[in-house]
């Protein structure tokens, strides 16, 4: 936290003396004055810090495979801030990363917990499931950071849930890594909520998507492999990494499918996702981030009550819940806007 609050006044003097500020010209832009997007480099700088500090405390060791895929992400983040990289060259460099960590540092999904009545995954199954969500997941925590303070914020709250559970379960390396990024988002978010003096830019958002998505995984793997002495979640872990990542997987997959029914691409970016309709319904940047937080913290708080239903059960809820939530979203702007009502509008 202290790393951040030190870095970012001088990260925002660089960014206006070098005029390195957001593109204005975007479409899909609020903001009528320049933006540094170079955010992303106080949360690298602070987590990797913090943890390499920490890593000769105890029994605690950096995993040199974690590191090493930061850096990457942080490099082709970075780049892209600043002069912009080639959507195909992004992907590329996610897929490694994804590579290194699921078949390197062994950070997989390696059991479906009866899901789809599927338990225990081949080798070959288990690295392209992990490999499949850690993109998709990390890229998703870079579409929602839409506007100030939501991404973040979803990183806080992620990475603050995570860091209380791994404590719980023994797993103080694990607990150290979220806590740090809990530390770091606490800082960000001084300069980043409205009115915003910085963004996370790509640099931060992928970081703080990839650290999550890793730490969610790593989650569901120990419940699956520890005693049910030290499993928090010990038969609903992946019900609650659904609702842990709710709001970034559900925004996605709402705007994918959108733009796949139009003919579109799914990566063509818009002003479709549930935060720019949110802004549409008249709120604010600071509202719309505290409402989908506030949405999140019931879904979380819903899923552990009912944890003992199952995760078929507990997934199909937090799914309806969504599309409830998603669906009386599309009466309040019809309504405001004086638009007709069709089926397809309630996507």
């Amino acid at each position: 936290m202290l790393l951040v609050l030190l870095v970012i006044p001088s990260i925002i003097y660089v960014a206006n003396q070098r005029l390195l500020f957001d593109d204005l010209e975007s479409y899909r832009k609020d903001h009528k004055y320049g933006i540094s997007r170079l955010g992303g480099v106080s949360i690298f700088c602070s987590v990797t810090i913090t943890t390499l500090v920490f890593s000769r405390i105890g029994e605690f060791t950096m995993d040199s495979y974690l590191l090493t895929s930061a850096i990457i992400l942080f490099a082709v983040g970075l780049k892209d801030d600043l002069c912009g990289v080639n959507p195909r060259t992004k992907f590329i460099m996610q897929f490694i990363i994804a590579g290194i960590m699921v078949t390197l540092s062994g950070v997989r999904i390696n059991s479906l917990y009866g899901v789809f009545n599927i338990y225990e995954l081949p080798f070959s199954l288990s690295v392209i499931l992990s490999v499949v969500a850690i993109m998709f997941l990390v890229n998703s925590f870079n579409l929602i950071d839409g506007i100030d303070g939501l991404a973040a914020s979803t990183g806080l709250l992620i990475n603050l849930v995570l860091s209380l559970i791994f404590i719980a379960m023994g797993e103080r390396e694990m607990a150290c890594l979220s806590f740090a990024m809990v530390g770091a988002s606490i800082a960000f978010l001084k300069y980043n909520l409205t009115p915003a003096k910085i963004f996370l830019g790509d640099t931060g958002s992928l970081l703080i998507g990839f650290i999550s998505v890793i730490s969610v995984i790593k989650f569901v793997d120990l419940n699956h492999t520890l005693d049910g002495g030290d499993a928090v979640f010990a038969g609903s872990a992946p019900a609650f990494a659904v609702a842990l990542l709710i709001v970034p997987l559900f925004d996605t997959l709402r705007v994918f499918v959108l733009r796949l029914l139009n003919n579109g691409s799914p990566f063509v970016g818009d002003r479709n996702h549930i935060h720019h309709r949110l802004l549409r319904l008249g709120l604010s940047h600071l509202q719309a981030t505290l409402l989908l937080v506030s949405v999140n913290l019931i879904i979380l708080a819903g899923t552990f009550a009912l944890r003992g239903s199952g995760n078929p059960v507990l997934i199909a809820g937090i799914f309806l819940f969504c599309l409830v939530f998603n669906g009386l979203l599309t009466m309040l702007i019809r309504l405001k806007e004086g638009a007709r009502y069709r089926f397809s509008g309630y996507l």
